[in-house]
């Protein structure tokens, strides 16, 4: 049911007003998912008889750029987005945020929902939990990809504090530190190591408030970044709830998300107008942040404490047990939360039993403590295609501070997937503890890892590698075994809002959030892009500015000749149909190392999978392994596992490759042109049924 006051969906066939509509697109990489979602807007409306203008945000700028006059006129908009778009443009009216791969998938419930949608009140609007609007059955969905875009956000901006940190304390304890039975890895007070650990320790320290800040900022915008970062040093702060260690990553996720609903709630609340200009600047910030402090203190930090408490007495009473079973239990214990109150009653429980004389128990913990960062940088080197290339930096990270025994470097994995990257690390954990305490290893020192089995702390040193190693590679195995599971029952899922996806790479860190953004990655959200002066191809054909002709034997510019297509791919998976198709652009005498634009093409599709459902694959590669842009396209009649979205195999598959020089808007160009055209069920149709290569040229020279 609509109201009477409702433009109606449709023509102006009844003599009522017909609706008019505006949208914006953008995803997170500015390519295909922007053009593919604006086409398939501009289609559902074109349809329904409604008006509709479509801006799209893509890397070579923003285009067909919506005016004062077209917002003035407009009865509604849609953001189909994975990244921020500044709404304040659109106070007072009807505002639709969703991802952008909603407006692939549902234009027209879009379309249908935006009418309904509430009325937006002029904030910037930022932030991932802008209302979604509407109602359907999809809310659960939207508050999943909501709270997921706000964890990337945050994970994204941990992640160079985790890695700056944990790479100065590795580099401080390694060149300027020495074993002690007390202390650990020492390093002597005011030297110049020191100086170097204590910055690497305030990049630690600062990780955990800014993970939950961040989180904060992408549900509630700038209001809540204070409450989140000061919600989450309180967190990791256990003094102030009388804990021996504080709550950690996990506190802070806690924290993140807990400050930004809680000022999205106090936004909400209607205050006199004198009152609202100082409400984001002073009053939420303050009430937020009070609340939170004092909400963890007394109700949350307690619990923790007494869970300290109790894992303490429980353990000690362990110690006369199987030296297996106390090994795995403790191994579980260091690998779950990675410096949290588990974590540190297991440490904590083994250092203060060095002093007695029993190092055994120590020897389990120093095992199990660095497996969590090496598994996990493992994983990014033995199934790289389930990785960002953020990820598999940090995983490099992650190895050398795994060395160090900094379990830390596992937390950004761990943040972005917990459900898979948690169980994995205390798998492995418990292996290494219990092979450890099956071999009595001792450690004399109260430090993990590797190092101090260099520095000569640890008794029975082969066999501690030995449980370090196999504990390593079983968090590595599981790791990815989780991840790629999660990864495949996404893909079989119809095509949803998922952040990061397909573009950025799955679900994970940097995606931003990603997606990126995994996501991710990610992962943080991505700036928008500054516009540049690029042909404003608009979405709607009929606002659309005249192309620049093309001869009529040319297609795409000439870049795609009939030498570079093939009517049927041999290629049975995505690698073999990758270097059928650089062999197939080298028949042009342009490319000068096949080899290296195959791996080129290989690395952007481990950044985040090139197959935009539909049956469609865009592989592209930026190289100088080619003298110019080249694109090439064939047709694989059974189709191709590319890792789409919505499931489908890829069937009609172009090759775009330029060198580096022509990278820039070239590349881009092309992308959008593809990703607009291959939009139109009939183009796509004719192009499957093209019987010949000189049909199929001609079918794509509708491509303009």
């Amino acid at each position: 049911m609509t109201s009477p006051a409702d433009p109606p969906i449709g023509g102006d066939t009844s003599g009522q007003k017909r609706l008019k509509l505006l949208a914006v697109t953008a995803c997170p990489t500015g390519i295909a998912h922007t053009y593919m979602a604006a086409e398939k807007l501009s289609q559902a409306a074109e349809g329904l008889g409604i008006d509709m203008k479509v801006e799209t945000q893509g890397s070579i700028g923003a285009e067909n750029v919506l005016t004062d006059n077209d917002v003035r006129e407009a009865d509604g908009i849609i953001i189909a987005a994975d990244k921020d778009v500044d709404r304040s443009r659109f106070a007072g009216k009807r505002v639709l945020s969703v991802g952008v791969s909603e407006g692939i998938s549902n234009p027209e419930g879009l379309i249908e929902r935006v009418r309904t949608a509430p009325v937006h009140g002029g904030g910037a609007g930022g932030g991932a939990a802008a209302s979604s609007g509407g109602a359907g059955g999809s809310g659960g969905g939207r508050e999943r990809s909501v709270a997921y875009k706000a964890l990337m956000n945050g994970v994204s901006y941990m992640i160079p504090f985790v890695v700056v940190g944990g790479l100065l304390i590795a580099i401080s304890l390694s060149l300027g530190g020495h074993t002690d039975p007390k202390g650990g890895l020492v390093i002597p007070d005011g030297s110049f190591w020191m100086h170097v650990n204590q910055i690497g320790t305030i990049g630690f320290t600062l990780m955990v408030p800014i993970l939950s800040g961040y989180i904060a900022y992408a549900i509630g915008d700038r209001p809540a970044l204070v409450p989140g970062m000061i919600g989450g040093w309180i967190a990791n702060t256990g003094d102030l709830y009388d804990s021996k260690a504080g709550a950690g990553f996990i506190g802070a996720i806690v924290t993140g998300f807990l400050a930004g609903y809680l000022v999205l709630w106090i936004k909400k609340v209607k205050v006199p107008k004198f009152v609202q200009p100082i409400m984001p600047i002073i009053v939420i910030p303050i009430i937020a942040t009070t609340a939170l402090g004092l909400f963890f203190i007394y109700v949350i930090g307690k619990p923790i404490s007494w869970v300290f408490e109790h894992l303490t007495s429980w353990l000690s009473g362990m110690t006369g047990t199987s030296a297996i079973l106390l090994g795995a239990i403790l191994g579980l214990m260091i690998a779950f939360d990675m410096g949290g109150p588990v974590n540190k009653t297991a440490f904590l429980f083994g250092a203060g039993l060095i002093a007695t004389g029993n190092q055994t128990v120590m020897g389990m913990c120093a095992a199990a403590i660095p497996v969590m960062p090496l598994g996990q940088g493992l994983a990014t080197l033995i199934r790289k295609r389930l990785y960002t290339e953020q990820e598999r930096e940090t995983g490099l990270a992650s190895l050398f501070m795994g060395f160090f025994g900094i379990s830390e470097g596992a937390i950004p994995f761990a943040a972005a997937r917990p459900a898979q990257v948690i169980p994995a690390n205390m798998l492995g954990g418990a292996v290494a503890g219990a092979i450890a305490g099956m071999a009595s290893v001792k450690d004399a020192v109260p430090h993990g890892g590797p190092i101090v089995a260099v520095l000569g702390a640890v008794g029975g040193v082969p066999m501690f590698f030995i449980a370090i190693a196999i504990g390593s590679v079983v968090t590595a195995l599981a790791t990815v075994t989780l991840v790629d599971l999660s990864e495949r029952k996404r893909r079989g899922a119809p095509l949803v809002d998922v952040p990061g996806g397909p573009e950025p790479v799955l679900a994970g860190v940097g995606a931003t959030a990603g997606g990126a953004a995994g996501g991710l990655q990610k992962a943080p959200q991505a700036p928008q892009a500054p516009q540049a002066p690029a042909p404003k191809a608009s979405p709607v054909p009929a606002a659309a500015p005249a192309p620049e002709p093309e001869p009529a034997d040319e297609v795409l510019s000439g870049y795609l000749t009939e030498q570079t297509v093939k009517v049927r791919l041999d290629a049975g998976d995505k690698e073999a149909a990758i270097r059928e198709m650089a062999g197939l652009l080298a028949t042009t005498g342009k490319v000068n190392d096949v080899e290296e634009l195959v791996q080129t093409a290989l690395r952007r599709e481990a950044q985040g999978t090139t197959g935009l459902g539909e049956e469609i694959a865009i592989p592209h590669a930026k190289t100088d392994a080619v003298d110019s842009p080249l694109v090439g396209f064939a047709r694989s009649p059974e189709g191709i596992e590319w890792g789409a979205l919505d499931g489908t195999k890829a069937k009609l598959i172009f090759m775009i490759s330029v060198p580096e020089a022509a990278a820039g808007d070239e590349h881009l160009r092309i992308l959008a042109l593809l990703s607009r055209k291959l939009m139109d069920t009939g183009f796509r149709e004719r192009l499957e049924a093209a019987p010949d290569d000189a049909a199929i040229l001609d079918v794509l020279r509708e491509v303009r």
